[in-house]
């Protein structure tokens, strides 16, 4: 694996530039990606819009489906549910002519969250704009503003005529924000470099270590009655609020340990369980009979998705066994999305030296890293391929809220900082044919 040198000056000015010049088109891209209301399940058109980007800048293409069976048999692997995404995959494939660098992976996921009842939105969630300074919509953060970078930084190096020396993947995935099954997909279809960079919304920062996660639904019977007659009935709802209680005995339990986890133990609160959906009952005069719960809860990194699940459905067995009406008729736990074991990123990589470097002539600044609570794609690739997983990307606000946004000049120095990463990490050869540059020779 061959080690650049740092580049020198005149052509990181040059590639700066490069970036400046391409930032208009960039941020129409930006929007144009934006534009697609890509929530789970609703990826396909955006991933042609993606295709059609990746041909037209000269990159083979491969496009894939989900191999349930090959995720269901990997450690890293979340189940697959009746909303799971059927978007294909795509992987846009750079060669060089003389492959004198090291291998990058840069990826992307198009899929976002709901975007809420759009009247609650100061603008509608998926007409982007810009306002004093910050790109809103749903998305745009979270993260087709990086995506869209990673296309900017690539067309920064071809505006100067320069190609990167080393093999390139400019990967398109979904299922980030539900199972992480995605990016998984991409690693047990083969793909694999000397590092990985994932421009995800971090505030400039670079991702140290992140919690895994697990997604699962509880689901409680109860006995229907005409309201009338409630004591002869038992309340779904009001029981599934009782687990509920006692799953917060378990978050607190869970932040307890924190001690000793040196990414972890200065946060006030590093695991977090969220109750993120509910319904249940079938009529506002009758005793509900059913209530299903949505949870999402964090894990520590070095644990076992597949152990935490166990701890969780544990906790409930023994609440319910306590419970004068649950023992009789327990609920059902049923995982139904993110079973991924979080990571850490440990410090002194060449890959981190070379994005810091970069950082600091875009930013003028040191690169500063931090844990982040919440789930990130770049675990694949540190857990399964153990190779330097970045993660960094542009300031924003409200990621997952109302009027998500993502600074613009954050946006065009994240750009500038991925293209001399790029330029460094993978080397550059001129294009052949390029104006005024002499092809390299064939070997």
């Amino acid at each position: 694996m061959a080690v650049h040198s740092p580049l020198d000056r005149a052509l990181a000015k040059r590639i700066s530039a490069a970036v400046h010049d391409g930032f208009e088109a960039q941020l129409e891209l930006t929007k144009s990606l934006m534009r697609f209301p890509s929530t789970r399940g609703a990826e396909h058109a955006v991933q042609d819009y993606v295709f059609r980007q990746l041909r037209q800048r000269g990159l083979v293409v491969d496009r894939f489906d989900m191999d349930a069976d090959a995720i269901g048999r990997h450690p890293g692997g979340a189940p697959f549910s009746a909303e799971h995404s059927a978007a294909p995959i795509l992987v846009g494939i750079h060669r060089p002519r003389n492959e004198t660098g090291r291998s990058l992976i840069l990826q992307g996921h198009v899929d976002v969250v709901p975007a809420g009842p759009h009247d609650m939105w100061t603008r509608p969630p998926f007409d982007p704009a810009v306002v004093d300074g910050w790109l809103y919509g749903r998305g745009g953060a979270d993260m087709k503003a990086g995506h869209a970078a990673i296309f900017a930084a690539l067309d920064a190096l071809t505006r100067i005529g320069l190609q990167p020396a080393a093999t390139v993947y400019v990967q398109s995935v979904v299922e980030e924000e539900s199972t992480g099954n995605g990016a998984l997909m991409t690693h047990l279809r083969g793909y694999s470099a000397d590092a990985v960079l994932i421009p995800e919304p971090e505030d400039e920062k670079l991702v140290r270590a992140n919690v895994g996660v697990l997604w699962f639904e509880i689901e409680v019977r109860g006995e229907p009655a005409h309201v009338r007659d409630m004591g002869q009935g038992a309340n779904a709802i009001d029981a599934a609020y009782r687990v509920i209680t006692d799953l917060r005995r378990l978050e607190a339990d869970l932040n307890t340990r924190k001690a000793g986890r040196p990414h972890f133990e200065s946060e006030a609160h590093p695991i977090n369980l969220n109750i993120g959906k509910i319904e249940g009952g079938d009529w506002g005069s009758s005793v509900p009979c059913w209530c299903k719960v949505q949870c999402r809860l964090a894990v520590y990194p070095g644990i076992a998705a597949a152990d935490a699940a166990r701890e969780v459905e544990q906790w409930v067995q023994a609440f319910a066994r306590g419970d004068r009406y649950l023992a009789n008729r327990p609920p059902t736990l049923t995982f139904n999305g993110f079973m991924a074991e979080g990571y850490v990123l440990d410090p002194g990589t060449d890959a981190e030296r070379v994005l810091g470097r970069a950082h600091e002539t875009a930013i003028g600044k040191k690169l500063e890293s931090f844990m982040t609570a919440a789930y990130l794609d770049t675990r694949v690739y540190a857990l399964y391929d153990k190779i330097p997983a970045l993660c960094y990307g542009p300031i924003s606000k409200n990621i997952h809220a109302f009027d998500e946004a993502v600074d613009v000049a954050s946006l065009r120095r994240i750009t500038a900082t991925m293209a001399l990463f790029i330029a460094e990490w993978c080397g550059t050869e001129p294009i052949a044919g390029s104006p005024g540059l002499a092809p390299l020779a064939q070997t």
